[in-house]
């Protein structure tokens, strides 16, 4: 089979397409048809090494596709069955093992494509409004990247607890687009302060919590805009890795900061199962808008990351193995 694998750290051309053996099940595993890979900015941390992988490895850590081959004592899927995962290594592929239980089961209405758009910005958004900082109707909170792939979802997800948004966009063409989703007031970070632009929507208090998946580049103004007792939730870092903090900092308002990662949140396989069949339900009901903003041949990996990585995309990219 095909697949991308990387033997050394670096740069997009670190990624290389292999012919290589297929899969085989070990006792547990399931081994699955690839049908769609999300591309997330953690591929790109594991294959530049910020997040060391043990080398080589076949990098990729959400998927969805066709369970083709079970390992001895799996007896909760069956050859055929569709089926997502979120968190196990292996997703640029042509085929998968997965750890039977890190697999989701997919309902007959959500197709792997949507899975694949979904499992891991969704439950990342999910999690991070219902347990990290649990939001309440009236909470204003601001949001980067709003027109990411998890921007877009926690705007979403905001709204529907009943919060107020105010979300950030990195060019003009982005504005609309986040302003549809439910922000009520959208700052283009290229031209505006984003600072001065929500202290003025909230009257001067200050915001409830920030959702910063960006890092470095925004961590100062987001604990700038924080009201008093407000939460920094820093879940990501495209721009690159914030330096270390001063504690002290945080006395200024008695703010919190939290540095959350998703596979904490679902390391027990019910609350995996738990936390997608609320994501599914929510794509079912026509609760979530999810955009695609393109798709990739799976030996094209290198692509998919530079564009992830040169901030111009909106929505989520796909390898189609």
């Amino acid at each position: 089979m095909q697949a991308m694998r990387i033997h050394h750290t670096g740069g997009p051309d670190a990624l290389i397409a292999e012919t290589v053996p297929d899969p085989v099940p070990a006792p547990g595993e399931v081994v699955v048809a690839v049908e769609a890979a999300g591309v997330n900015f953690i591929d790109c941390y594991h294959r530049s090494g910020l997040y060391p992988q043990p080398l080589p490895f076949t990098p990729g850590v959400e998927g969805a596709g066709t369970v083709c081959a079970l390992g001895a004592e799996v007896t909760a899927f069956r050859i055929g069955d569709r089926v997502a995962w979120v968190g196990v290594a292996g997703s640029y592929a042509e085929q998968a093992a997965i750890p039977a239980e890190r697999l989701v089961p997919l309902p007959t209405a959500v197709t792997a494509q949507q899975a694949a758009t979904a499992l891991l910005q969704g439950l990342t958004a999910q999690i991070l409004t219902s347990e990290t900082c649990p939001l309440a109707p009236g909470d204003q909170i601001l949001v980067h990247a709003g027109a990411g792939g998890v921007g877009r979802l926690l705007i979403q997800m905001a709204r529907a607890r009943g919060a107020r948004v105010i979300a950030t966009v990195g060019s003009p063409g982005k504005v609309d687009l986040v302003r549809d989703l439910g922000a009520e007031r959208v700052v283009d970070r290229s031209r505006e302060d984003v600072v001065a632009a929500g202290l003025d929507w909230t009257g001067g208090a200050g915001v409830r919590a920030v959702f910063d998946g960006i890092g470095t580049a925004t961590f100062d103004g987001s604990l700038a805009i924080l009201a008093r007792r407000g939460m920094l939730v820093l879940f990501g870092q495209s721009s690159g890795p914030v330096a270390p903090v001063d504690p002290a900092r945080l006395a200024a308002g008695s703010f919190f900061l939290t540095r959350p990662s998703l596979f904490h949140y679902i390391a027990e396989p019910a609350a995996l199962l738990s936390h997608a069949e609320a994501l599914f339900a929510n794509l079912q009901a026509g609760r979530l808008q999810l955009l695609v903003n393109q798709t990739f041949p799976l030996t094209e990996a290198a692509a998919s990351h530079r564009a992830l990585e040169s901030g111009q995309t909106t929505g989520k990219l796909l390898l189609l193995p």
